[in-house]
């Protein structure tokens, strides 16, 4: 259980980093921060389907 915790922390760290990149290439290369706008918005979709799969497994074993 452990490790899904950390995997659901990686993909919002992930998520962090690329909307730091977005930011900072906007001005420099638009072509680049839409790549790391998408990466971003997957990482986000990752983290909270994720957790919601790790909570169902949880859930499942608690019954």
């Amino acid at each position: 259980m452990k490790y899904f915790k950390i995997f659901e922390i990686a993909y919002l760290v992930i998520a962090v980093v690329s909307f730091y990149e977005v930011v900072v290439e906007w001005n420099v290369d638009r072509n680049r921060a839409y790549l790391f706008l998408f990466f971003a918005v997957f990482s986000l979709f990752m983290f909270f389907f994720r957790r919601r799969y790790r909570k169902k497994f949880q859930n499942r074993n608690k019954k």
